[in-house]
């Protein structure tokens, strides 16, 4: 069968076999190789593809739930959405969120994914208190970060290499509402954002939108979005009726992928022109799902990119490097006339976990259709994040070298040199760890 990921490149030929309980797995461990685990694919590039997938979405049972302080373990195949629907009336919420809740938990430590808060939460692995995992051998084990410690950490954003993450134990945050009390700023360039980012380091969510087309004295022109969970008291009467209940939204699809030529340069200009002027300094209250999912509203929006697919670039940059880096990028990037309407600014506070990631200063996530002067302008992009100290994000990741990825990630040998030894046979590896070098 031909499949993608949420990119929609690449489209490769494999076989997905339907997980309905963990005691499929050891006779597959034992007859096949060269797999790797797959939730709701919505990573974007090659990281859960490989010549046999092992479909997780139906392990998704909740097996335990401590009302009072939050404790939740639920399978791997449990998605962000099942988890907000259940938890969201029962005043929780999740520690950290990326900005879709069409992924599995799996998935979320695979990537060890981030959201608005790392600055003030971290990523989501530093709420995770147990992960059980199927070793190559079909043998089941659990490690945290008392037990079987090198194997957590190297589980958390070890993009599924280490093992099948059969289920997770994490923490969750006690909420009153299921409203965010938001701001909007308008930046009218990368030294006002980056400035309004440090000034905004008390507030738990803040993300920006950037118009990667501006140019001059407009070069990164942003909309800064900051928020807090909302209170009962912030809330309108009508919303203070069932503070933690929301009521349906409009949701919209796009049926077919575009034509190609609906985006570019001058396309995405205008539409970035009317949403920079769209927005006014001003404070509201919003419900949490326009405030962290606005895209999940739109079934299969991947295909405004087109037939041919796209990509999302994502990197980081030290803090002490990001503003004179960000702006050699942005400008590469409104000098080649390739930028999308969808790119992204956030600010990292601390990690040094093993794999993972994230570091402390800026990160620039920017899509970009596929189309032949692609990949030469992200090949340049990646020698200026190279250059600065760096590194992109591999759950984003179609096309790095391994060059790349050893010389960006710190711990890169330590982390194959652990793969080989957690994973000797290779039996966990994708289309991204061939790649990279990391399983080959």
């Amino acid at each position: 069968m031909k499949i993608s990921n949420w990119g929609n490149y690449p489209v490769v030929e494999g076989k997905s076999h339907r997980i309905a309980s963990s005691v499929q797995l050891p006779p597959l461990l034992k007859d096949k190789e060269n797999m790797i685990a797959r939730g709701l694919g919505r990573c974007y590039g090659d990281s859960s593809l490989a010549p046999f997938m092992l479909n997780m979405r139906p392990c998704r049972k909740i097996t335990a739930f401590n009302k009072k302080t939050g404790a939740i373990t639920c399978q791997a195949g449990v998605s962000l959405e099942e988890l907000l629907n259940l938890l969201v009336p029962r005043g929780w919420f999740l520690p950290v969120t990326p900005g879709t809740k069409f992924i599995t938990v799996g998935g979320a430590v695979a990537a060890n994914v981030h959201g608005k808060n790392h600055h003030k939460d971290g990523s989501f692995c530093r709420h995770v208190t147990n992960i059980e995992l199927m070793l190559e051998d079909g043998s089941t084990t659990h490690c945290s970060r008392k037990k079987n410690k090198k194997l957590f950490e190297t589980t958390c954003g070890g993009m599924g290499l280490t093992g099948i993450i059969l289920s997770v134990s994490f923490k969750l945050k006690p909420i009153k509402t299921a409203y965010i009390k938001e701001e909007t700023i308008r930046a009218r360039n990368l030294d006002e954002i980056m400035a309004m980012f440090e000034e905004s380091s008390d507030w738990t969510y803040s993300v920006a939108w950037i118009d990667c087309l501006a140019k001059g004295s407009n070069l990164g022109r942003s909309i800064m979005m900051r928020g807090e969970h909302a209170e009962t008291g912030d809330l309108s009467s009508a919303q203070s009726d069932n503070p933690l209940i929301l009521n349906k939204g409009i949701h919209l699809n796009v049926p077919v992928s575009l034509p190609s030529f609906t985006l570019n340069k001058f396309t995405v200009s205008v539409f970035n022109y009317l949403i920079y002027h769209k927005y006014k300094n001003e404070t509201f209250t919003s419900n949490y799902n326009s405030f962290f999912y606005p895209l999940d509203s739109i079934d299969n929006w991947n295909r405004i990119y087109g037939g041919k697919g796209f990509t999302q670039y994502q990197c980081v940059l030290p803090k002490e490097t990001s503003r004179e880096g960000i702006h050699k990028i942005l400008t590469r990037i409104s000098d080649s006339g390739l930028g999308s309407f969808l790119a992204v600014l956030k600010l990292f506070g601390k990690q040094d976990d093993f794999i993972s990631f994230p570091m402390e200063g800026y990160t620039l996530a920017l899509d970009f259709p596929i189309t032949g002067k692609l990949f030469p302008l992200l090949e340049e992009l990646d020698r200026i994040v190279l250059n600065y100290g760096g590194r992109i994000y591999l759950a984003k990741d179609v096309r790095m070298t391994g060059d790349m990825f050893r010389n960006s990630y710190p711990n890169a040998n330590a982390f194959i040199t652990r793969i080989k030894e957690i994973n000797p046979k290779n039996t966990f590896r994708s289309l991204q760890s061939d790649r990279l070098g990391i399983t080959i």
